[in-house]
């Protein structure tokens, strides 16, 4: 027969990592939101191949009714194709600002928050089953013969 309180604690242990996992939110899985700006559309003036060393395109887009220019840390566009940016807050009003790809700047908005939880919770209930597999009967004793 299986020591239930030692099973009890095991299981509230595990419950105790995944609701606090819950509560510290996103941050905890290492998800976060890396780049606060506006996000505007832009398009692609000069590409760059991704087997070169550098990896910074240059893209045209509308701010405040101007059109302004930027680099973006990215490879493989074609010239002319329509990219969603974010321009980070408190850019310059004058050259060229350094933008980065909306999809990369987005969050936790995505599964990877729900994934990593369930991940966790899935790691509790596995080390609570190895509990009781290894509380639930001692270990044969060696017969002498």
């Amino acid at each position: 027969m299986p020591p239930w309180p030692s099973l009890a604690v095991a299981g509230v242990v595990g419950v105790l990592v995944v609701v606090l996992t819950w509560l510290l939110g996103p941050g905890a899985l290492g998800i976060v939101a890396t780049v606060q700006g506006t996000s505007v559309s832009a398009q692609v003036t000069v590409p760059t191949q991704c087997e070169v060393g550098t990896s910074h395109e240059t893209v045209a887009f509308t701010l405040n009714g101007q059109n302004r220019f930027g680099t973006l840390s990215a490879c493989g566009h074609d010239k002319g194709e329509h990219v969603d940016i974010v321009i980070p807050q408190g850019s310059s009003d004058t050259g060229a600002i350094a933008v980065d790809s909306a999809d990369t700047a987005s969050g936790s908005t995505d599964l990877r928050g729900p994934l990593g939880l369930a991940l966790v919770a899935l790691s509790c209930i596995a080390g609570g089953l190895y509990a009781f597999l290894v509380l639930r009967d001692p270990p044969p004793r060696p017969v002498l013969i």
